[in-house]
C-alpha cells in the first residue's frame, strides 16, 4: 500500500490521507474545494467550487501519476441538486468523452460549508 501527497491538492483536514494506491487501483479521499495554498474554501458559485474540486482531484490523480482517463467511479455529494446540470457542465469539461460510473446524492452538509463533494 502507498500514500499518495501532494503539495498541489489541499492538505488532509482530519486523519486520512489524500489518497492510497493498493493493488494498483487509487483510493481517492473526497475533496471540497479548498484552495491547496490557504486551505480555505474558495470564494464563488457552485461552478467555481465544483471546478476548483476537480482541479484539487487532478493533484491527487496526477501524484500518483494516473489522470481522469482512467477513473472507474466517483461519488458525488452535493447540498443541492438544483446545481445537477452545473455538475454535468463542469464533470464533462474534465472528463471528455470518458464516462466513469458515478453516484450523485444531495446532503444536508459538508465539511467548511462547501457546495460539492467529489
Amino acid at each position: 500500500m502507498d500514500f499518495v501527497a501532494t503539495p498541489n491538492a489541499p492538505a488532509a483536514i482530519g486523519p486520512y490521507s489524500q489518497g492510497v494506491v493498493s493493488h494498483g487501483v487509487l483510493y481517492t479521499s473526497g475533496q471540497v474545494a479548498l484552495d491547496p495554498a490557504t486551505g480555505n474554501l474558495v470564494e464563488g458559485d457552485f461552478s467555481v467550487q465544483a471546478r476548483r474540486v476537480f482541479d484539487n482531484l487532478s493533484a491527487v490523480l496526477t501524484a500518483a501519476g494516473t489522470s481522469f482517463g482512467n477513473v472507474l467511479k466517483a461519488t458525488v455529494f452535493v447540498t443541492d441538486l438544483a446545481n445537477f446540470a452545473t455538475l454535468n457542465t463542469v464533470y464533462a469539461e474534465y472528463f471528455g468523452s470518458h464516462k466513469p460510473a458515478r453516484t450523485t446524492v444531495q446532503v444536508s452538509g459538508l465539511p467548511k460549508g462547501a457546495l460539492v463533494e467529489i
